[in-house]
């Protein structure tokens, strides 16, 4: 069942007025902390987590995702030629469809064009700018928030009226841990992923300095407006071979074909803090993206201004555009089966 107003939880001292949308209707903030002193905050706009700070050997929290200290913030970053979409959950369709447009059982679904024709991110109102319920959250070891949000028939074009649900939960091992699930009413296409700009530095460093690992042997190859030609990059002597760990690079904007699901799909490195950031997931592609939406206007979280090498986005997911490419992974959800996915962040102390 869900819960749609967040009095109905007993213990009120993990959660606070964020903020109020247009229409009202107020968002608040979450926090999780497990024994070790690591804290994620997030906001049940977008179901976003504003806030991920690792405990240094120092004692010190570092803070190691961007973000804005207030909902208004948020809702202006939407404004802005490209949204930067920080630390959302995008969806229905993360990445690009081509053109808009894709045919499922004979039948041609046109999407809003809202990235030079092409669809990013779910359309105009993707699920980064919906209002979540929360559902259900859990304290003590291993805690977790669970959001829901109803997607009906016809959002943003989309079939199906699709119900999702996303946990997040902090466990002892300093992990942050995303379950999603996802069920739809009629036949229709899926690919949700994580949004957020990761900077072990600190939010208001430069990942620049950072190194990164990749088990990706090939890409996706992509045309001028990034989409997929349908091909595959050999990362073979390639400057994005990251299986020799490297800096990270700046700009990039592609999605790596995950070797094998069986063990780590990314890592991030910082000497500076003595941190790693390992990454997991059961999806077929990691996409990396560093270069942006940032301006150099952005005010984020504790005055600090963000800036195109503020942070890196690994996004696990199926491959962009591929309700259009045959022989991508499948992206098809069937009204009768149950989407599930789910990606580990996990940090810990470098050797």
């Amino acid at each position: 069942m869900e819960i749609k107003h967040i009095s109905h939880f007993q213990d009120q001292s993990n959660y606070k007025l964020f903020g109020l949308m247009p229409d009202n209707e107020e968002i608040h903030s979450f926090e999780l902390t497990n024994k070790n002193g690591m804290k994620v905050q997030f906001i049940n706009y977008g179901a976003t987590v504003t806030s991920l700070q690792i405990p240094l050997v120092s004692g010190k929290l570092v803070d190691v995702v961007l973000g804005f200290d207030t909902l208004e913030s948020y809702l202006s970053s939407y404004n802005l030629p490209s949204a930067p979409y920080f630390g959302t959950t995008v969806g229905r369709y993360a990445g690009r469809i081509s053109k808009g447009k894709f045919t499922l059982n004979d039948e041609t679904f046109q999407l809003v064009g809202n990235n030079n024709g092409n669809t990013l991110h779910g359309g105009n109102i993707g699920f980064g700018r919906r209002v979540w319920n929360v559902t259900d959250i859990t304290n003590g070891e291993n805690p977790s928030i669970t959001f829901g949000l109803l997607s009906e028939d016809g959002d943003e074009n989309f079939p199906g009226e699709m119900h999702v649900y996303l946990t997040y939960t902090l466990t002892e091992a300093n992990e942050l841990k995303l379950d999603y699930k996802a069920t739809t009413t009629k036949d229709t296409v899926i690919n949700l992923t994580h949004h957020s700009y990761f900077n072990l530095d600190g939010h208001d460093a430069s990942v620049l300095n950072q190194q990164m690992f990749i088990d990706a042997s090939k890409m996706v190859e992509t045309d001028a407006d990034n989409i997929p030609t349908g091909k595959f990059t050999d990362l073979s002597n390639h400057d994005f071979d990251f299986r020799t760990v490297k800096n990270c690079p700046f700009p990039i904007d592609n999605s790596f074909v995950i070797d094998s699901n069986d063990k780590v799909a990314a890592q991030l490195f910082s000497e500076k803090n003595n941190l790693k950031m390992s990454v997991y997931t059961d999806q077929p592609s990691v996409h990396i993206y560093v270069g942006g939406n940032c301006f150099d206007i952005l005010k984020g979280k504790e005055n600090a201004v963000y800036h195109p090498n503020s942070g890196i986005c690994f996004e696990t997911q199926n491959f962009p555009d591929a309700p259009n490419q045959a022989h991508f992974p499948n992206s098809v959800l069937k009204k009768d089966e149950e989407y599930n996915q789910t990606t580990v962040y996990k940090f810990e102390k470098l050797k």
